[in-house]
């Protein structure tokens, strides 16, 4: 089966969890038998990724430099890039025009048998695909614009769009239930038009060796053997997040136990606010930004923290919660966080409640017993869902929605 993937971002040139998330499914769908075509809106090497074919549909940098990332909503009609091509600033609105005019060439030459559009800036593709070539279309939902804007309003634009995809989508993919009632509850789309596929963890990741590089966070580890318990974070710096609740916690943990240090890993909007609040709360002593990191850096982070905080207002899955998992941490997540529907040895509050996640933290720090009922229970969860099941999901829906195509003839 021949597969169009629209999508906006591939390691290395990620800004979160989509791009691995594409990248993982992508790698899955070939696995069961599927021949990709991954489309692009910036021009960039990934002939690491021979298992498919990744096709550069503009000739711009990697859009994730420019805040113009697949969460960058706010933005939609902000000029904020240098075009290569001719030399004007462009919109995110821009590139979506343009990444629809090559869909529109590519199909001229390829007939692929289905096509399968990631989040809110490939769905215009994905329609036009539909409407001009007859092509069915599959919109995977890792993210709605009410989840990217905290639940509170969003971008207009960008649910217009969302809206259109989700309509005319032959089939919907979402990452967790908790999407798939937002899409019900908030756009009207049915039930029934909407499947179900949870994220999964990099099999990679899982099983590659693993040591922790020393010279990475030297004064964790210093601090660690002076009796402190590490507590950490990693994603966008975003109202989405939920991290400035994170950081009150943060206060009132560390007032009952002083032995503790947050790690914020990360960056974006909130970067300032956070700091200046740390400096107000008078805890940043107690507090460390990373900044953005990936790769030995992020995996250092995840080795070295005793517990890791989903504080997200919304999020519909949150792979960093597994990653978390994998490297021995105790989970305490938001209520909001969707990972919370397939774990369950996890302490859950509701995002607000600054007082019952700084009680979580301290429990944690002072109960061995705790820590250790917690990290055992989560080990024997995380490894139950895998990237083959979403991606027989996907061929399953692929199937479905040909088949339809087929008796409407």
């Amino acid at each position: 089966m021949k597969i169009l993937m629209l999508g906006w971002e591939l390691p290395p040139h990620n800004s979160g969890g989509l791009g691995v998330a594409c990248l993982n499914l992508s790698r899955a769908l070939v696995n069961e038998g599927a021949e990709i075509d991954f489309v692009v809106p910036y021009k960039a090497d990934h002939s690491e990724l021979k298992f498919m074919h990744v096709v550069s549909a503009l000739k711009l940098d990697p859009l994730n430099r420019f805040g113009m990332s697949a969460y960058d909503s706010k933005r939609v009609e902000a000029k904020i890039v240098s075009d290569a091509e001719n030399k004007q600033l462009i919109s995110i609105r821009d590139v979506q025009k343009r990444y629809c005019e090559f869909i529109e060439k590519y199909l001229m030459k390829y007939k692929p048998d289905v096509v399968h559009a990631h989040d809110w800036l490939t769905f215009e593709a994905g329609v036009l695909a539909k409407k001009n070539y007859g092509l069915p279309l599959v919109a995977h939902v890792h993210a709605t614009e009410f989840d990217r804007s905290g639940m509170n309003g969003g971008n207009p634009v960008v649910h217009a769009v969302e809206y259109e995809g989700l309509l005319m989508a032959d089939k919907l993919i979402a990452d967790l239930n908790i999407t798939k009632k937002i899409i019900h509850d908030r756009y009207g789309i049915p039930w029934e038009k909407i499947d179900v596929a949870y994220n999964s963890l990099d099999e990679n990741f899982v099983t590659a060796d693993y040591a922790l590089k020393a010279d990475h966070y030297k004064y964790l580890e210093v601090m660690k053997k002076q009796g402190y318990k590490i507590v950490s974070t990693v994603g966008r710096f975003t109202i989405q997040k939920g991290l400035v609740h994170l950081m009150q916690a943060a206060a009132k943990a560390i007032s009952k136990e002083p032995k503790l240090l947050f790690v914020f890993a990360g960056d974006g909007e909130e970067k300032e606010e956070l700091v200046q609040l740390a400096a107000d709360l008078k805890i940043s002593n107690n507090v460390i930004f990373t900044g953005f990191v990936r790769g030995q850096r992020l995996r250092d982070i995840y080795e070295i923290s005793d517990m890791f905080v989903m504080s997200s207002v919304s999020e519909p899955f949150g792979l960093t919660a597994l990653e978390a998992a994998h490297h021995g941490n105790v989970l305490i997540l938001t209520k909001q966080s969707g990972v919370a529907e397939v774990l369950r040895s996890v302490m859950a509050y509701d995002f607000w409640d600054d007082k019952k996640l700084a009680d979580a933290i301290v429990a944690v720090a002072k109960s061995e017993a705790l820590e250790s009922t917690l990290k055992t229970g989560i080990k024997q969860e995380y490894l139950k869902i895998s990237w083959d099941d979403v991606a027989k999901k996907c061929i399953a829906v692929y199937n479905e929605v040909n088949k339809r195509k087929r008796n409407n003839f």
